[in-house]
């Protein structure tokens, strides 16, 4: 099971894709958890997601996590398929909850009252693009993959199964 969440190859456009998606998203997550980058931090976002959206601060602290923590994840390429996931789940909420009744642009001018869910549906995509395809080249993923699925454990497990396989047959021939 761990070894098909973490199996990936070597792709630099999947690498490309977990490490843009990693940083927009850390970078959003740091703003809702601890205030950076211009954010507000948590306390005053899990008041806004309550009160303006209705989003219960629960399912607030699971956003953020997903967009912090797995921004941080994407970035090094760890548990990538899991954090694109959260991140991808994230995206579909905000774009039903928030962003479908603007429309499909982004505000650019500030003309608008809100950003349609054209940015939520790049994220999306390349969510997607790691969830089915993994992290890359470059990715903790890989290296642990590639250290799970080693020549050496398969020759390890073969060693031992082997010998079991015969010493059962002997068994059952008698």
């Amino acid at each position: 099971m761990l070894a098909r969440l973490l199996a990936t190859n070597g792709d630099w456009v999947l690498t490309v894709a977990r490490v843009v998606l990693g940083v927009a998203f850390f970078v959003h997550g740091s703003q809702k958890l601890l205030g950076w980058f211009g954010g507000h931090g948590l306390s005053a976002t899990v008041r806004t997601f309550r009160d303006q959206m209705g989003i219960p601060a629960p399912l607030t602290y699971l956003a953020i996590a997903a967009e912090f923590f797995g921004g941080l994840g994407l970035i090094v390429g760890l548990l990538a398929r899991v954090a694109a996931l959260g991140i991808a789940i994230t995206m579909i909420v905000a774009m039903f909850k928030v962003h479908l009744k603007f429309g499909f642009l982004l505000d650019w001018f500030g003309d608008k009252p809100g950003h349609g869910i054209e940015y939520h549906l790049l994220a999306l995509a390349l969510a997607l693009l790691i969830i089915v395809h993994g992290a890359g080249a470059f990715s903790l993923d890989l290296a642990l993959y590639r250290r799970l699925a080693s020549p050496e454990r398969v020759a390890l497990h073969f060693n031992l199964i082997v010998p079991f396989l015969f010493r059962a047959r002997r068994m059952l021939l008698k």
